[in-house]
């Protein structure tokens, strides 16, 4: 089985290594990234199948990001999270193929809650995507 790891993308090294303590302690495998770019990066050398996204990222932004995992891998659970919270980016974050959205301070139990039920729907996935192979 493979570790549950989740992918970070924040331009805030606080918040990077807030996400991390959170996560890590929670026994998840931690990457982050400052940077849409980086993050690419990063899922093209190995993917995270779930992540949370800083929508208001330098260059590219959350949004499309989200679209660009989704279109490169659609398995993917993708949350946003961000401090400029408005309808209209709720309305974009559904349509980008977020699962969800989180305004910071995001709730630590909220977001934990939210890591392992995207854990949980993966394996549902996996296991049903197994007893449907010949």
């Amino acid at each position: 089985m493979e570790p549950r790891e989740i992918l970070v993308v924040d331009d805030e090294p606080m918040i990077l290594e807030l996400y991390g303590d959170i996560f890590g302690g929670a026994g998840y495998v931690v990457r982050t990234a400052r940077s849409a770019e980086e993050a690419l990066a990063m899922l093209n050398e190995r993917p995270s199948w779930v992540m949370f996204l800083d929508l208001n990222l330098p260059g590219m932004n959350g949004l499309e990001l989200c679209r660009q995992v989704r279109s490169n891998w659609p398995m993917a659970i993708a949350y946003a999270v961000t401090g400029y919270a408005s309808l209209f980016q709720l309305s974009e974050c559904r349509d980008a193929g977020f699962e969800d959205y989180f305004t910071k301070p995001a709730s630590i139990s909220d977001l934990l809650r939210a890591a392992e039920r995207a854990w949980e729907k993966l394996s549902r996935w996996r296991r049903g995507s197994a007893a449907a192979a010949p």
